[in-house]
């Protein structure tokens, strides 16, 4: 067990890192991590043979969420440890975006009380699940204005820990609420509902639970029309990716399988389906043991990508074929041939 000088000691190292971080000009090559695993042939149309998986920072306690911001050309990311946002540009660097995230109240809490997913919505504004408020929030990205509650409880009941946070082209919000963000977890007496489910909000603000079938519902992701919707179970036992259709009133049909990595080899401990995105052909790129897998619309592994790290969560960013990852204290990145959604653009696209 780390001692309190240990402990010190990291995070000094720690925050020197991201001020060396974010003097460093970005001009620089990057450092260069880990391996693509071929398991299939189709991966060669998904992910150049040569493609390598760059740092482009380090020295953070746990990264989650990361939202590529199309507008402005920034990748902005979570440290849930730190409750600090940072913001990452090709042009300039890495910087902090907002601090004191997550949880405004009276510390200690939890292990990881700052925000975790995020996404960009129909107006061009930040969604942010805010582990520690127990909230999902929004807040512009362009002129002043702090953040507002979208959603805190559900028929009185505050939520436990909302995780994860997906756009349907319709404007409604669909999030996840396993109780990571609890400091007992599922055994924490504050908890109010003793649902880990998966909720909509309408664009009248209407709240409704969709599904509470699941041990602990975490990532999200619709398909490029909206019409799936795309469910991770962050369960160590049993760890799937589920599949749902979305009726045309919002609400989900009967879910099944799509991938089932119970039989994948654990590389890392706590390797669990967590964060996913799906690009234009309806792959299914999703973190999970041994990296970031790579699932074809059939449900076949065709490889994965392997940082040597645990990777929470990943983001397209750029013009669509550029994946971010949050890969424990390393933001990375790849580069794809493979075509991904970027948030908003879903969303914004079809509202026109």
């Amino acid at each position: 067990m780390m001692n309190f000088q240990q402990y010190a000691a990291k995070r000094l190292l720690t925050g020197l890192f991201l001020i060396s971080c974010m003097a460093t000009a970005q001009s620089q090559p990057y450092a260069t991590i880990g391996q693509v695993v071929r398991l299939d042939p189709q991966l060669d149309r998904l992910i150049p043979p040569d493609a390598k998986i760059d740092v482009i920072a380090a020295g953070f306690g746990h990264l989650e969420g990361p939202v590529w911001c199309r507008d402005s050309s920034y990748l902005l990311v979570n440290d849930t440890k730190a409750q600090t946002i940072y913001k990452w540009s090709p042009k300039t660097g890495l910087a902090k975006f907002l601090e004191h995230t997550g949880y405004t109240g009276r510390l200690p809490y939890s292990e990881e009380p700052g925000s975790n997913g995020m996404t960009i919505d129909q107006r061009g504004q930040l969604i942010i699940c805010d582990h520690g408020d127990r909230r999902i929030a929004r807040m512009p990205l362009v002129g002043r204005g702090g953040k507002r509650t979208v959603t805190d409880n559900v028929a009185g009941k505050r939520y436990n820990s909302p995780n994860d946070v997906v756009v349907h082209p319709n404007g409604s919000l669909y999030f996840s609420d396993p109780p990571y963000g609890l400091p007992g977890k599922e055994n924490d007496p504050s908890r109010e509902t003793t649902a880990n489910g998966v909720y909509r909000v309408a664009p009248s603000g209407q709240v409704t639970l969709l599904t509470n079938e699941l041990k602990y519902p975490n990532g999200l992701a619709f398909s490029a029309d909206g019409k799936l919707l795309y469910v991770a179970q962050s369960d160590s036992l049993k760890p799937l990716l589920m599949v749902y259709p979305v009726k045309t009133d919002g609400s989900l049909g009967k879910g099944r399988v799509y991938f089932d990595a119970t039989s994948l080899p654990r590389l890392r401990p706590k390797e669990v389906i967590d964060g996913l995105k799906t690009d234009r052909e309806g792959n299914v790129w999703a973190t999970g043991p041994g990296g970031l897998l790579i699932i074809s619309p059939a449900g076949k592994l065709l490889g994965r990508i392997d940082t040597g790290e645990v990777i929470s969560n990943c983001s397209w960013g750029d013009d669509g074929t550029m994946l971010y990852l949050a890969s424990s204290m390393f933001l990375c990145r790849i580069k794809t041939t493979a075509q991904g959604i970027v948030a908003g653009h879903l969303a914004t696209s079809r509202a026109k």
